[in-house]
């Protein structure tokens, strides 16, 4: 059975998510379709994935109570009225009257956090959104939103893979009750290959890429893989049941190298990690 961890909002997120980020069309509708049939709840989408309808096609004829669906308003849209307006079309698409996590994609410095956080909670108010957090939020952004405080910071979705150890955040994270979402859990793909990881896989009779999102979970963090292959997402469910030592947990992360692999060219963090 799915596992759940409870949110600042009073609000319940299943720990393990279905990520869509590149995926398109036909082949998003499809994997996102095959993902609930296998038993994901959670979905994460975002308006610039460009997927929201291919999405919302695939969750329409289902017990929308029974979902977990997360979107994201981007960068370039977090002044007041485009959150507003990004928000209401991103429902619209995902034909839906609510969504369970709205974030904010990326911090954008030009565009006050106070004036995008209070469209947020007017959102929220409305009941079309029933949680509001953040996406790729370092430790003085995250300090910045809790003083404002007008809407509490439920999620900081980042990159965590054993190649980023974003311990700093995760820590502060852990100290303000705000839940650490992963995405890039594999370092796409990357951790399938890993000479460590596949040993230590080995010892349980699980893959590499189990382990990496395994060792993600028990640090307390929400995972969200993301899979093409109907095997593969059967495996990304299969992490319940099982535990890593003590002595593996440390092993893999003293794989970390600071090595990210999603860095846009407006990301307002340390570009060498």
């Amino acid at each position: 059975m799915m596992e759940t961890i409870k949110l600042k909002s009073g609000y319940r997120m299943p720990v393990i998510g279905f990520g869509t980020w590149r995926l398109k069309g036909e082949e998003c509708f499809k994997a996102v379709s095959t993902a609930l049939s296998i038993g994901y709840t959670h979905i994460d989408t975002a308006a610039v994935y460009g997927n929201e309808k291919e999405v919302g096609k695939a969750i329409k004829d289902l017990n929308r109570s029974k979902l977990f669906i997360t979107s994201k308003v981007f960068y370039f849209n977090l002044k007041h009225d485009d959150v507003v307006k990004s928000c209401e079309q991103t429902l619209n698409d995902l034909e839906t009257d609510y969504v369970d996590l709205y974030l904010m994609h990326w911090p954008n410095k030009n565009i006050p956090l106070k004036e995008t956080m209070a469209a947020m909670q007017e959102l929220a108010e409305q009941g079309k959104i029933r949680s509001f957090g953040v996406s790729n939020f370092t430790v003085a952004h995250l300090k910045e939103a809790i003083s404002i405080g007008n809407i509490p910071v439920c999620v900081n979705q980042i990159e965590y893979h054993p190649y980023l150890g974003q311990e700093d955040v995760l820590e502060f994270c852990r100290q303000n009750s705000i839940v650490v979402e992963a995405f890039c859990p594999n370092a796409q793909g990357k951790v399938i290959d890993d000479p460590v990881l596949q040993r230590i896989g080995r010892t349980y009779k699980r893959t590499a890429a189990q382990v990496s999102q395994k060792w993600l979970l028990q640090k307390g963090m929400v995972v969200l893989p993301k899979s093409r292959s109907e095997k593969h997402m059967k495996e990304n469910l299969d992490m319940f049941g099982w535990e890593l030592s003590e002595e593996d947990m440390k092993r893999i992360g003293s794989l970390n190298r600071n090595e990210r692999m999603c860095l846009p060219d407006f990301a307002e963090f340390d570009r060498k990690g």
